[in-house]
C-alpha cells in the first residue's frame, strides 16, 4: 500500500478538516490527544491527518522515549530509520517547543520529515526553528508520562474539536 503526500487540490480540504478537529491516538496506558496548527504547518498537518485516516499508524509503537524530553514513534520499522514512502520539505515556524508539542522527526536533511513525530515530555526549546512544529496536546499527559519504549500506538482517530 503506497502513501503520497496531499496533493495541491488536497490541501484545502485537509486544512479546514485539521482546524475543526483534534486526533486521539489510544494506546494501553490510556488516550493523548492532539490539535494541529494547519496555518503554521499546513503540509505537515494534512500529511498527519491524511496518514492517521488511511490508518498508518494504528498497530506503530514508540519506539524512542527519551526521559524529560521526548517520545517518538510513527515509524512503520519501529526502528528510528521508516517512513511513509515520500518527504515533506520542512515548515519551521515560530511556535516553542515545550511539553506536549507534537513536532515531526527528520534526519540531519530539514527536508526529510514523513511520518515519525515526537510530543515533548518538557522544554526543549534548543529545538525551537529546526524542526516542524505541527500541533499540541490537549489532553492525556498522564498517559503522555506512562508510555514506554515498545508501547503500541492501537488506533488513531480523528474527532470534532471540543
Amino acid at each position: 500500500m503506497s502513501n503520497t503526500p496531499p496533493q495541491a487540490d488536497e490541501l484545502p480540504a485537509f486544512t479546514e478538516e485539521a482546524r475543526a478537529s483534534r486526533v486521539r491516538i489510544n494506546t494501553d496506558k490510556g488516550d493523548i490527544v492532539v490539535e494541529l496548527f494547519p496555518d503554521d504547518a499546513p503540509m505537515h498537518s494534512a500529511a498527519f491527518l491524511k496518514l492517521v485516516k488511511k490508518g498508518f499508524y494504528d498497530g506503530l509503537t514508540f519506539h524512542r522515549v527519551e526521559p524529560g524530553f521526548v517520545v517518538q514513534g510513527g515509524d512503520p520499522d519501529g526502528d528510528g530509520t521508516g517512513g511513509p514512502g515520500y518527504r515533506l520539505k520542512a515548515e519551521f515556524n515560530p511556535r516553542p517547543h515545550v511539553r506536549g508539542t507534537l513536532a515531526m522527526a527528520r534526519s540531519s536533511n530539514p527536508d526529510s520529515a514523513g511520518s515519525q513525530f515526537y510530543i515533548c515530555l518538557g522544554e526543549a526549546r534548543f529545538l525551537d526553528g529546526q524542526y516542524t512544529v505541527f500541533g499540541e496536546m490537549t489532553d492525556g499527559f498522564e498517559t503522555l508520562d506512562a508510555i514506554r519504549r515498545g508501547d503500541v500506538m492501537r488506533k488513531l482517530t480523528v474527532e470534532p474539536r471540543a
